[in-house]
């Protein structure tokens, strides 16, 4: 094993993408500790010094960036308002008969659609960006022993700069996050997700004990971490093999084909992509309730709630559906598999092929979508056993959500690693009979 490591480093191409990858992340995670123009450092610095205790101050700045981080830092508005205007453009392109010919373009339509995404992100981070600096770091917040105090300068000039400020992070985020996709390893903004979600680990641990002192309490957490790491891997890594059968051709004396294959299809096709869609969606009628003070709307959307629960495992399915149809076409599929002469044993080809293919895909994805919604169901059902203390480290890193993201993401970067050794004729990075073929 410490040799395929060695691998990863004797080859150039493949060092390179890492240390781009490595230097990206330290610059996002320098940005998560700068502070904004005005910052009011020592009331900050009280508050990060006393986490999380006595005031819920912290975990409504956490729930509004969407970076996790409650530091009135560069990058706190995170990458949410580029994964928002993604998931705009996406409906859109289904919708809109002129923007699906645009994308039917190819790689020079696509860009085009990319365009316009980095467009629109900037006029949702903007809004998203004054609502955050007007109701949560210009807002008096009193705590125990320090009395009322604001993040953040009171005036107009001060939350001007402030605005700019998010804006302009948001922004860098989604270059950097653009930056690791073309030049580095894997998915910059998943990249960016997953090490934020990380670089909560140790406080959230750390909170978990302070609350729940008992000496189990390591151990449940453990084995808690560990049985969800275990069921999604599982089912991330999960397929159904279609069997493909290669017509026979016979030309003169040499026979060609008539090998079989399989065709993998996964259980979780979508990945991670219809929780983070879910949970973008669903922060906006919490920060509209911000910023124009409709408190009414947090009793309905407010986090652990039927409806909030309800519409979101409506959403996770939507979703997930809706991005297995952009990457899975069976019709598509039926035509390939015809004109390369190779069937599927017992379906005739063409319509009935796109059928079958069609319904297999269908009771895939109802699996998998389950799957995403029992395990995005797990932090709210932890949160009320735990207790109204712990709530908000498990609903934040403890919870399936953030494991199902960071564990997707890192399999999907060694899967890119393995493939990067593999096309260079080295032993691949898991080993098995699967870098032997």
């Amino acid at each position: 094993m410490v040799g395929r490591l060695f691998n990863l480093f004797r080859v150039p191409d493949i060092r390179h993408r890492l240390w781009v990858t490595f230097l990206f992340l330290v610059l996002y995670r320098v940005g998560m500790n700068v502070p904004l123009p005005g910052t009011n450092m020592p009331f900050l610095g009280k508050l990060l010094a006393a986490g999380e205790e006595g005031t819920d101050f912290l975990v409504m700045v956490n729930m509004l960036s969407g970076g996790g981080i409650a530091g009135c830092a560069l990058f706190s508005l995170g990458i949410m308002p580029y994964i928002s205007a993604s998931i705009i453009f996406s409906l859109l392109v289904k919708v809109v008969p002129s923007l699906e010919a645009v994308a039917k373009e190819g790689s020079a339509g696509q860009r085009r659609i990319n365009q316009w995404t980095r467009f629109a992100t900037v006029p949702l981070a903007i809004i998203q960006a004054w609502i955050v600096v007007h109701n949560v770091y210009q807002a008096e917040s009193v705590m125990e022993g320090y009395g009322a105090q604001r993040l953040l300068a009171p005036g107009f000039g001060a939350a001007m700069a402030g605005m700019l400020a998010l804006t302009a992070g948001t922004i860098v985020l989604m270059w950097i996050g653009e930056q690791i996709t073309e030049h580095g390893i894997g998915n910059g903004i998943s990249l960016l997700i997953m090490a934020g979600i990380i670089a909560r680990l140790p406080q959230s641990v750390m909170s978990m004990v302070k609350h729940h002192p008992s000496p189990l309490t390591p151990l449940v957490l453990v084995a808690l971490f560990i049985g969800v790491v275990v069921v999604v891997v599982y089912i991330t890594k999960g397929t159904r093999k279609i069997p493909v059968q290669y017509a026979k051709l016979v030309r003169g004396k040499r026979v060609f084909g008539g090998q079989r294959h399989f065709l993998p299809v996964k259980v979780n096709q979508a990945g991670v992509m219809p929780v983070i869609f879910s949970s973008s969606l669903l922060a906006f009628p919490q920060m509209i309730s911000s910023g124009l003070g409709w408190k009414w709307l947090d009793g309905i959307f407010g986090y652990g709630s039927w409806f909030y629960t309800v519409l979101d495992v409506a959403l996770i399915y939507f979703f997930s559906y809706f991005w297995t149809s952009l990457m899975f076409n069976p019709a598509e599929m039926s035509k390939n598999m015809k004109e390369s002469g190779s069937f599927i044993p017992g379906i005739r080809p063409g319509r009935h092929t796109a059928d079958f293919l069609q319904k297999v895909m269908t009771h895939m994805t109802l699996a998998g979508a389950t799957f995403l919604a029992v395990i995005t169901l797990v932090p709210s059902w932890l949160a009320r056993r735990a207790g109204a203390d712990a709530a908000p480290q498990i609903a934040q890193f403890l919870g399936g959500t953030s494991i199902l993201i960071v564990v997707s993401v890192a399999l999907d970067l060694v899967d890119k690693l393995n493939s990067h050794l593999l096309m260079r004729r080295y032993e691949g990075f898991m080993g098995g009979e699967a870098d032997k073929s």
